[in-house]
């Protein structure tokens, strides 16, 4: 008997995040991400050069919590790389820069969108959870606790 093989159509992946430990945790998702066509949206620092030297790279405008001057800019910018990578799956563990690419991605593209709540909130969710919620294809916590917070989440436990 023949077994037959699974294939996986590659997807077109934006992965969004601010850099340090919420770049860290989209990177831990390596498995996944690499056999698939990818592009990166975070901040000009040096550990994401660093660490995505070899990856196709935007930056975006920081800081980004409570920035209303950078989330306009990182709105059009949203609505810019979009257009021109067209990406079918958009995935972020935050912070605030997730929340124009979601919007932009998910009205004007119809992007799947996967959001990875972050490792140390247990009993309380962050801004950006809270704001991209309700729009997510997949939200993921890493607590059961977590689904306290956000009740059609799923839990994959930690990441790392």
């Amino acid at each position: 008997m023949c077994e037959e093989t699974e294939t996986h159509p590659k997807l077109k992946i934006c992965l969004v995040g601010s850099s340090g430990g919420h770049l860290a945790h989209l990177y831990a998702l390596k498995p996944f991400w690499e056999q698939h066509d990818r592009f990166w949206v975070t901040f000009d620092k040096e550990d994401a050069n660093s660490l995505l030297k070899d990856e196709r790279l935007y930056y975006c405008y920081f800081p980004t919590n409570r920035n209303i001057k950078n989330l306009i800019k990182n709105t059009k910018l949203a609505k810019k790389i979009l257009a021109e990578e067209k990406p079918d799956l958009i995935i972020s563990s935050g912070a605030a820069v997730a929340v124009p690419f979601f919007y932009v991605g998910k009205r004007r593209f119809h992007a799947k969108l996967i959001y990875i709540e972050v490792f140390d909130r247990i009993h309380k969710g962050t801004l950006t959870g809270k704001l991209v919620y309700r729009i997510c294809d997949k939200f993921i916590v890493q607590w059961e606790e977590q689904k306290k917070v956000y009740k059609k989440a799923i839990n994959l436990g930690s990441i790392f």
